[in-house]
């Protein structure tokens, strides 16, 4: 619907739309500058009261002669004394303004209106996030404001062809989505998809951000394993817009999705690029032995336990010292139970109980199980190492991922020993293998093998070494140096 060039009707559409006299946050003011009667329509939150006060103190300083004849034009072109203004013609356009916190001006006698973004949204300051935090290296890390998070990443690529593309989704919600890509880098292709995806969404809201959005964009999977990556550091994102990948950020979210991602990508951590190419080599070796022994341990060692007999005479101390009234499938499963449980309570316990929390579960429930039979202590010993490996995974989502791995293992190795361990590897290599993220397999350079790519995996090499693009984001130019 078009703007009417009578103001007292564009307000008899917007009044009762807005909720004007009934929500008291959406603020409508009447006012006349210069003998012309104007509407001015924002949300009470958003709006900078500074900067409207300013604007306002300069239209009441216009007298008629200076507003007549073009008022719309001359207020545009001339007395508008802020940066960001643009003319609108629909109503629509107008709602949608006015909700997304800007304000807009409706003038008497015009058939188009003024949205000034005097936007102030209430955030915090970047802060180094806690699950990806290095020992050297910046601090920052983004916010749940949007306009931060890609001022961050433009601070550290001062390119001009680095494109920013905004998108609205959700019917009721309309929630800014941006798509960041090097314009001469990215595959068109990719970035072509992803923003078809994004606008073939169709719901009312994404009130959960950037995981509702990554639903809609791998489409349909019950695979625990993760297809997007996640990270709340700028560098990690520049780092990955240097290589050709499309990063996309939510508004209301601190976490930008990068993407396509692999397997392997859940792998890496900024700490192993803050240090030299051997350290970053050992870190990195150390991360995915950690790794391998959250998927692995327990099920292996069950089977030592269920088939004693496959042990050498030299690693006996490997098999269980102690027995107890519990199978030690079901203590592996009460023991994966009772991490959980502790996991979320430590989430949900205020900050300054959670120490006395962790004495509780160490204590109390650890010395206690082994006293009275629960457990025997190797159990104990195996559980921790398989859950130090989980969270030694720099994603958060793949080390979920790898424990839902580990209690399909057990299960299978339980009922069928060592076939059922055989079969269960094997269906999850085939899960893997079949499992593509946006076109892109997710076992790659591994499945299809690249010698290249996989030892670039294996070691950090030297950044001047690293003078080639991933060819998995299939790059336009792949030249870095």
């Amino acid at each position: 619907m078009k703007i009417s060039k009578h103001l007292k009707e564009n307000k008899e559409i917007l009044d009762p739309n807005l909720g004007i006299n009934e929500s008291f946050d959406i603020v409508c003011r009447d006012m006349k500058f210069a003998n012309k009667n104007f509407a001015l329509y924002f949300v009470n939150g958003f709006a900078d009261s500074n900067i409207m006060t300013e604007i306002l103190k300069e239209l009441a300083k216009l007298a008629r002669e200076e507003l007549v004849p073009n008022t719309l034009k001359q207020i545009f072109e001339t007395y508008l004394s802020h940066i960001q203004v643009e003319k609108i013609l629909t109503i629509n356009k107008a709602k949608e303004a006015i909700l997304s916190g800007q304000l807009v001006m409706f003038i008497d006698l015009e058939q188009e209106a003024l949205v000034i973004d005097v936007r102030k949204y209430p955030s915090r300051s970047p802060e180094e996030p806690d699950t990806e935090r290095v020992v050297r290296g910046s601090r920052d890390g983004f916010t749940e404001t949007l306009l931060f998070n890609t001022a961050l990443t433009r601070r550290r690529i001062r390119d001009e062809r680095l494109r920013m593309e905004i998108l609205h989704v959700g019917d009721r919600s309309k929630t800014d989505i941006c798509i960041a890509y090097l314009k001469d880098v990215a595959d068109p292709g990719l970035v072509k998809l992803i923003k078809q995806k994004i606008e073939q969404i169709n719901i009312d809201g994404l009130p959960m951000g950037e995981k509702t959005l990554e639903e809609f964009l791998v489409g349909k999977s019950w695979s625990p394993f993760p297809l997007v990556r996640y990270t709340e550091r700028p560098d990690v994102a520049s780092a990955h817009l240097l290589e050709g990948h499309v990063i996309i950020y939510v508004d209301t979210s601190p976490s930008v999705i990068i993407t396509p991602t692999t397997y392997f990508h859940h792998l890496q951590h900024a700490e192993e690029y803050r240090q030299t190419p051997i350290i970053g080599t050992y870190l990195r070796w150390m991360r995915f032995i950690g790794i391998i022994s959250s998927i692995f341990l327990l099920p292996l060692w069950l089977i030592y336990v269920l088939e004693p007999d496959l042990l050498p005479k030299t690693f006996d101390f490997i098999g269980p010292k102690k027995t107890s009234e519990i199978p030690i499938f079901y203590q592996f499963i009460i023991g994966e139970l009772g991490l959980d449980v502790m996991r979320m309570a430590a989430i949900h316990t205020p900050s300054p109980l959670a120490t006395a929390m962790g004495l509780i579960a160490a204590v109390l429930i650890g010395e206690i199980a082994i006293e009275v039979g629960w457990f025997v202590p190797e159990v104990i010993l195996y559980l921790s190492v398989a859950v130090l490996g989980m969270y030694a995974t720099p994603s958060y989502e793949l080390g979920l991922a790898n424990k839902i791995a580990r209690m399909f293992l057990l299960f299978a190795t339980y009922f069928f020993k060592i076939p059922g361990f055989v079969f269960g590897v094997t269906i999850l290599l085939i899960l893997l293998t079949s499992t593509r993220s946006l076109n892109t397999p997710y076992l790659w350079p591994f499945i299809p093998f690249n010698f290249h790519a996989f030892m670039a995996i294996l070691l950090r090499k030297p950044v001047p070494f690293m003078n080639k693009r991933p060819s998995i984001v299939h790059p336009q130019n792949q030249e870095r140096q």
